[in-house]
């Protein structure tokens, strides 16, 4: 937002004359006026950056003139110059939104420095605006959550119908439906767009570590604090926090979440004052919070605190009519970011991907359609190359096979690889079925335990009956993709 044309209104004609030519002199577009009525005249025929209003002119003074311009046009920046020092003229102007304040006489430096601040002012604002926009835009759901599915337009409806409100809403749904999305969704088309919008994940943090994160701590509240720590819900503060997998929260910070939501306040670990915040909550959960609630797992309070509005994510695999779309989607976004020639899936590649059961979800989906764009250097990506996808049968048998099946059976996997030596298939080695099985088993199981563990690799470790050093190892040697739970 460059500072281009600027008003002048003083009854006194040597002001404007010596305004006029300095403003001019550094490129400025100036026009004049010798009193507040014709002043107001050319603010309502033009559009002006700037306007440098004497306090005390005939007809319409400028602290009127000041007030009219603020029911007419908001954008436009005032100074108000008088001869009068006086303390009440310089409040009274400020209170009636003048941007500055200036007494004469005055030096042409202190309207150099006027014009400056002014500049900086509207280069600022504009880079909020545009700002606002850009996050506006990234996150209008209509650009960012792609489907056409009655499901996924009843989750519009909501989304429009609470966006603007402060109502708590929890997003229920499997891994990998978007559910941080929605979330964000939510935020960045609210009243609280540009305020902070603070993601945790409550089952990634150890239950020790989750009070700090959640609330803060004070210097010295425990070993290891060496400095006063903010928590995720006073650096949300007049923003949105997103509880991700709430259901795993432990119960004694549930209770300490209801007291916040019912005092709007925080008290740091170690501290004893009451911090106040303004935070709206977003809750999400890939499990049946209601479940939790008859055993005893989660608060009945809570639940219904948090569950004012309810938005229900239905698995991938229940809006089949989506998938097409979210493919498409994805393929344009991962060629546009991976800076390759667009491709263009071909109906064969569309048909085993509207087939597939898509346990992952819409994230596995994803990542299905960038693994397809990375190792493809044909235009147009077919069945073929989306071989993890396949039946276990197809795969060997094209060659194909790759670790992450979870449809094949160990036993199918063995017999159709003795199949595949015994007739002398091409490509395959007779004496690698050991590596092979290990492959397809161990990949899958590893990762499987993962996320149901929420990606806990402590938590892993000890289903697997493994050292974590060991697991950390297997997951870099069978490159398995660490996600958020």
């Amino acid at each position: 937002m460059p500072l281009n044309r600027i008003l002048v209104a003083d009854d006194e004609e040597s002001i404007r004359w010596v305004l006029s030519k300095a403003l001019k002199q550094k490129g400025f577009s100036v026009d004049l006026a010798p009193d507040g009525r014709h002043a107001l005249e050319l603010i309502k025929d033009n559009c002006y950056d700037l306007a440098i209003l004497d306090i005390k002119m005939p007809g319409i003074t400028g602290l009127d003139l000041l007030d009219k311009v603020r029911e007419m046009n908001s954008d436009l920046l005032v100074v108000i110059m008088t001869a009068e020092a006086s303390m009440k003229n310089a409040v009274e102007a400020m209170k009636r939104g003048a941007y500055d304040y200036i007494t004469k006489p005055f030096d042409l430096d202190v309207i150099d420095a006027i014009i400056e601040k002014v500049a900086r002012a509207r280069d600022i604002a504009g880079q909020v605006v545009t700002l606002k926009q850009e996050l506006k835009d990234r996150y209008q759901v209509e650009k960012n959550i792609v489907g056409n599915s009655a499901a996924m337009q009843e989750v519009y409806k909501t989304i429009g119908k609470v966006a603007v409100s402060d109502v708590t809403i929890l997003i229920q749904g499997e891994s990998g439906t978007g559910k941080e999305l929605v979330a964000r969704a939510v935020h960045f088309n609210s009243e609280r767009l540009g305020k902070p919008f603070v993601a945790i994940n409550c089952a990634a943090i150890p239950r020790d570590l989750l009070e700090s994160e959640l609330f803060g701590s004070e210097k010295g509240a425990f070993t290891g604090a060496g400095e006063r720590k903010q928590g995720k819900f006073e650096q949300a503060n007049h923003g949105t926090l997103f509880l991700d997998e709430i259901g795993d929260m432990p119960l004694d910070l549930q209770a300490k979440i209801l007291r916040v939501l019912q005092e709007q306040e925080v008290t740091r670990i170690g501290g004893n004052q009451n911090i106040a915040v303004d935070v709206r909550i977003v809750a999400a959960t890939n499990q049946s919070l209601i479940e939790k609630v008859r055993h005893k797992e989660f608060r009945e309070d809570l639940y219904y605190r948090l569950n004012v509005v309810p938005i229900t994510l239905v698995p991938l695999r229940e809006r089949r009519d989506d998938i097409a779309d979210l493919a498409n989607y994805f393929l344009t976004r991962s060629c546009t970011e991976m800076a390759v020639l667009p491709k263009r899936l071909t109906d064969d590649a569309q048909a085993l991907l509207k087939s597939y059961s898509w346990p992952g979800n819409v994230r596995e989906l994803e990542n299905a359609i960038k693994r397809a764009v990375i190792l493809s250097n044909d235009p147009l990506l077919t069945a073929h190359d989306f071989g993890g996808l396949l039946p276990a049968k197809e795969r060997i048998q094209s060659g194909s096979i790759q670790s992450g099946s979870q449809e094949a059976s160990l036993e199918e996997l063995v017999d159709l690889k003795l199949r595949a030596c015994m007739n002398g298939i091409e490509g395959l080695d007779k004496g690698d079925i050991h590596a092979m099985v290990l492959e397809q088993v161990e990949r899958p199981l590893i990762r499987l335990v993962l996320e149901k563990c929420r990606w806990n690799q402590v938590k892993a470790a000890d289903v697997l009956g493994i050292n974590r050093n060991t697991l950390r190892k297997k997951i870099a040697e069978l490159q398995i993709e660490m996600k958020r739970g």
